[in-house]
């Protein structure tokens, strides 16, 4: 009878690789996803953390190049709080136009008060 451990002299192998294919399948089906998904959630902060220090230095930058150009027709001191007001008139325009773009056409439909036909509704009066 071969499917008799005692008999079969090839038994040995067979439970051995049975076990290492089962042990390796549900390695596959749980450990890999799970180490992909780690992967990426330490990359993805990495990455992040890298953007907020570029997006820091390139302010830095931006300011201090700005005030050597406008260290040309004027002083230091007067360098300074003009780069201070350029950049800040420049942050405000685009943190303005980003405000603008907040809200998707239907919500800005509907917070102004236009139903899904695009009408305006009437308030009833008592």
């Amino acid at each position: 009878m071969p499917g008799n451990p005692l008999t079969d002299p090839n038994w040995a192998a067979k439970l051995a690789d049975t076990i290492e294919r089962v042990v390796g399948l549900v390695r596959d089906k749980t450990t890999k996803p799970l180490l992909l998904l780690y992967r990426g959630i330490v990359f993805g902060v990495i990455g992040v953390v890298g953007g907020i220090i570029a997006c820091v230095l390139l302010v830095i930058a931006l300011t201090r190049g700005l005030q050597s150009i406008l260290e040309w027709p004027f002083d230091h001191r007067d360098a300074v709080w003009m780069s201070y007001l350029l950049m800040g008139v420049v942050f405000t325009i685009v943190g303005a136009f980003c405000m603008n773009k907040r809200h998707s056409l239907d919500e800005a439909g509907q917070a102004n008060g236009a139903d899904q036909t695009g009408a305006t509704t009437a308030r009833a009066t008592a």
